[in-house]
């Protein structure tokens, strides 16, 4: 029994120590307070009460057991809820608690609200208790709930017409459903208060009526006669019966009968290049008969498919347009025009104009290869194809733009670009690689431009495995992705075509499809020609074209101009509008622009098409197309010349020098055009030329006579030079050729700094050079600049095979100035000492013998010469003074056969024969002094 109770008494313990615990436990603040996540609300623009669905009460766990069956809890702070919390910016509402034990509150905003400024609000609402002790410690907050409130309007504004009057013309004997709308709005935020109700015409017996909506029209046929012009007053009602603030007046004319059409229309309109914009319809309006209008729509065509590629574009080439368009290096012309370092074009056909771009031209069955290493298209990396293409219509069979395929014993194609059935096709097939699964092929683009006989822009960029199109600057995604397996290894090299794709005649099969065989002889090797015109193909490696460059490329030349910021110039315009007078002013401001510095001269159609809409949305009035054209004259050619010194020698050490021969060092580049300016006292005009400043884009320099022997000559430029004025250059046995748009002035500097340089100049005599510099992709072109180079080879004591013994020297060596005769600069030719020999003997009596005989003709002139001027009447004296200053002639024994010409008037000779003899026949001298003066021209 005594266990027993132990037992009992240790229960009851327990008991009493849980309560205890859980008495404790109860003021410990363990629980956040709960709201509502979402509550919506009202609120009336004149009250500060706000109506919430739910209402605002706020639950915490901490909160007495109020229902406890054996014990008594007292309330504690730990439950009770003592605030809420708003967020948002400038918020004009406030939450208050009502009851803390419920946790009831309100929110009630704290100003007026204006339902005008803003019709809702939102922001979001969080409860917080007591926290625990009296100092509110360790407070815990619930979550945030979103709380939505909508201001209700009241009507406080009154109707406002948007125009302080309206206007309208009507045709007399004819009756409207409609002339004109007036229109007005109210500032109430509300839908009930803000609508307008209704309208009324607040003039007296006058024919008109006007409806809910605002429309005016007239109830019986009105006269010119009876009256010209009727003046009404109309107000508008709002949906709470608020009057508008001030009624508005509408006037409405009344007008003959007319034809409408375009008035003040020049049909030919002449514009001069260089002269900017030129306004195409200064005095030209909209004759509409006073008609009742609600709208004018007027599209303007300008017509320039039949110029260039579509319009006037620059017609630099394709390359030089792509870095002038900000397109970074790695760009491969593959068209380009034919010259001298690009030659594989010469053979295309070309359908261009000399003053427009340069296109070729594809029949079915024309073809090129491009020389290999043009192109190191890596299909690993990102890369870009580029063409203007003309196409159309289309055919059932393939025709190939451009095509790498296998040169020999396989027939693979390595990547193409081809049309077929009016879509444009592009063929990847992948490397070799570790994992032959199937991986994107054929992309195809299904496209209406590939077969409408026009020119369009295509630009792929390939980032395997993506490719975007982009045709004239607009993306088309591909509807049609085909796979394929990876090509086989194999290291037969490739072959790229432009025109067809090359085929090996082997017999192999191409992977994916079998080769036809050659339609016409054993050996043809191309097949799936092209039919249409290709201009600006282009490969960049390694980078994608961005969609500025895209439209860069794109972008016309030439174009209408409204003359309005931020206005593009484009080949048509579409106006809009419902006023008449503000409609012409539109129209006469729009302008033709060529920004060309020398536009594709010829015609430019101008068309006119006009709708014109009254109140029932249909065309009441019938406006004629109207047609022009604008005559864009020939620009003033420009006359390239090129000068500076064309003839002079140098000593073939020069050439043999590290820095070798300055071919142009006075080269000048100047442009001129000639135009005829009328003279304001005379009535002739006047041919005046002057020079101008444009740009070149090539300048080439080709060997005229043998080509360059790379072992022992070339020619030189300091690349660095090149690279900082955006330049680059090409070269070959042919010469060398430097491309890139840039001004006279930098070509000149360029031009300057190049050099011939040849290491073995024993049989060397001389060296001829031309210089031909172009603007526009060969449209101007300079003249020919030839430069001749002649080598003087200096003497030295030789060795003679015919003669074995050495000879003393007898004549002392004699150094001249240098003399420029004939144009030849002369350099420092120093003369060796040379031994007399019998050959040596012969040659000075034949030369004595020679110099007497000259003595002698020249006396028999001087006599001559003496006589004549004994005759003249008045004893004229001699027009030219003596000149006693020594003479020195250079003979050079290659142009002996050559007849001089000099000028003689001899007094005194003194002859000091002096002979040169040098190791080879390139020149020989003999040098006299001679006291002389010229008056006449003999030939010697």
């Amino acid at each position: 029994m005594r266990f027993r109770g132990n037992t009992q008494f240790a229960s009851a313990v327990g008991v009493v120590l849980g309560l205890l615990c859980a008495v404790e436990a109860a003021k410990v603040n363990k629980h956040k307070p709960w709201i509502e996540t979402t509550y919506h609300g009202i609120v009336t623009e004149n009250d500060d009460k706000v109506l919430l669905d739910p209402p605002l009460i706020a639950l915490d766990k901490d909160a007495p057991l109020r229902y406890a069956e054996s014990f008594e809890v007292t309330l504690t702070e730990e439950g009770e809820i003592c605030g809420f919390r708003i967020h948002g910016q400038n918020v004009p509402f406030e939450a208050v608690v009502l009851d803390k034990s419920t946790g009831e509150g309100v929110i009630r905003a704290k100003d007026k609200l204006d339902c005008e400024l803003q019709k809702e609000h939102t922001f979001t609402i969080q409860a917080y208790d007591c926290g625990e002790g009296p100092d509110g410690a360790n407070m815990k907050k619930s979550h945030k709930a979103t709380v939505h409130i909508q201001v209700n309007d009241i009507n406080e504004y009154s109707p406002v017409f948007k125009e302080k009057s309206y206007k309208a013309t009507v045709i007399e004997g004819k009756k409207y459903d409609s002339i004109l709308k007036v229109e007005a709005v109210d500032a109430d935020c509300s839908f009930q208060f803000s609508q307008i109700c209704n309208y009324e015409i607040v003039t007296p017996d006058v024919p008109f009526t006007v409806d809910k909506d605002g429309f005016i029209k007239n109830t019986e046929k009105l006269s010119y006669g009876k009256e010209h012009m009727y003046k009404l007053t109309v107000t508008a009602y709002d949906c709470g019966k608020n009057r508008a603030s001030e009624d508005v007046l509408v006037k409405i004319s009344v007008k003959p009968t007319c034809k409408p059409s375009w008035q003040g229309f020049n049909k030919r309109i002449e514009y001069e290049p260089g002269t900017g914009s030129l306004a195409l319809f200064p005095s030209m309006h909209l004759e509409t008969c006073d008609e009742p209008i609600t709208s004018i729509r007027a599209s303007i065509e300008l017509e320039t498919n039949h110029i260039g590629k579509g319009c006037d574009r620059d017609t630099y080439s394709e390359k030089s347009l792509h870095k002038l368009c900000g397109a970074s290096s790695g760009t491969v012309e593959l068209l380009p025009a034919p010259s001298s370092s690009a030659n594989w074009t010469v053979g295309l056909p070309t359908d261009n104009g000399h003053d427009s771009d340069q296109v070729f031209e594809f029949n079915g069955t024309q073809a090129i290869k491009v020389p290999d290493g043009m192109v190191s298209t890596s299909l690993k990396e990102p890369f870009t194809i580029s063409v203007w293409m003309r196409h159309g219509p289309g055919a059932h069979e393939k025709e190939t733009i451009l095509c790498n395929s296998d040169k020999t014993d396989m027939n693979r194609h390595h990547y193409s670009l081809y049309v077929h059935n009016c879509r444009l096709i592009l063929l990847l097939r992948q490397d070799p690689s570790e994992a032959e699964n199937y991986k994107p092929a054929e992309f195809h683009w299904k496209l209406d431009q590939v077969c409408d006989k026009e020119w369009h822009h295509y630009v792929l960029n390939v980032e395997f495995p993506t490719v975007s199109l982009f045709v004239d600057g607009t993306t088309f995604e591909p509807f049609l992705v085909t796979e394929d397996y990876p090509l086989h290894a194999s290291k037969i090299e490739t072959q790229l075509t432009i025109g067809a794709c090359w085929q090996d005649n082997s017999g192999h099969d191409n992977e994916t499809e079998t080769v036809s065989e050659p339609t016409s002889g054993g050996n043809a090797r191309m097949a799936q020609f092209f039919r249409g015109n290709l201009a600006g193909l282009m490969i960049r490696s390694g980078k994608l074209e961005n969609k500025k460059v895209i439209d860069c490329l794109y972008t016309c030349k030439e174009g209408l101009d409204v003359q309005l910021p931020e206005e593009v110039a484009s080949s048509s315009l579409t106006v809009e509008g419902d006023d008449i007078d503000a409609f012409d002013k539109v129209m006469q401001h729009i302008s033709y622009l060529n920004s060309r510095q020398f536009p594709t001269p010829g015609i430019r159609h101008l068309r006119i098409s006009t709708t014109v809409k009254c109140f029932n949305e249909e065309a009441c009035v019938s406006v004629p197309d109207a047609e022009g054209y604008v005559m864009v004259l020939q620009p003033e050619e420009p006359k390239i010349s090129l000068s500076g010194i064309d003839h002079f020698a140098r000593s073939a050490a020069e050439f043999e020098s590290q820095e070798g021969v300055t071919l142009f060092p006075e080269l000048r580049i100047v442009s001129t055009i000639t135009r005829e300016v009328e003279s304001d006292t005379d009535s002739e005009a006047t041919v005046v030329s002057e020079e101008i400043m444009h740009n070149l884009d090539t300048c080439e320099i080709t060997v005229v006579g043998d080509e360059l022997d790379g072992e022992h000559e070339s020619l030189e430029v300091d690349m660095s030079q090149l690279q900082q004025r955006g330049l680059e250059m090409s070269s070959s046995n042919l010469g060398l050729v430097i491309t890139g748009v840039n001004t006279m002035a930098n070509y000149e500097q360029v031009l300057h700094l190049i050099h011939y340089k040849n290491w073995h100049t024993e049989a060397l005599f001389d060296r001829k050079f031309k210089l031909v510099c172009s603007e526009l992709n060969g449209r101007y072109i300079s003249n020919d600049f030839k430069v001749e180079v002649n080598v003087i080879h200096t003497a030295s004591p030789v060795d003679h095979a015919n003669n074995a013994m050495v000879q003393p020297n007898f004549i002392n060596p004699i150094h001249h100035a240098s003399v420029d005769l004939s144009g030849h600069n002369l350099v420092n030719a120093h003369q060796a000492s040379v031994v007399p020999s019998a050959a040596t003997i012969v040659i000075v009596v034949c030369v004595s013998f020679l110099v007497f005989m000259i003595i002698l003709g020249v006396f028999r002139i001087r006599a001559a010469h003496q006589r004549t001027m004994r005759d003249q009447e008045n004893g004229k004296e001699n027009e030219m003074d003596w000149d006693d200053s020594a003479l020195t002639i250079t003979v050079n024994p290659m142009e002996v056969k050559k007849k001089k010409k000099i000028r003689t008037h001899i007094t005194r000779v003194n002859i000091f024969p002096v002979i040169i003899f040098m190791d080879t026949p390139t020149i020989f001298e003999i040098s006299f002094g001679v006291t002389s003066a010229f008056s006449k021209s003999h030939t010697l």
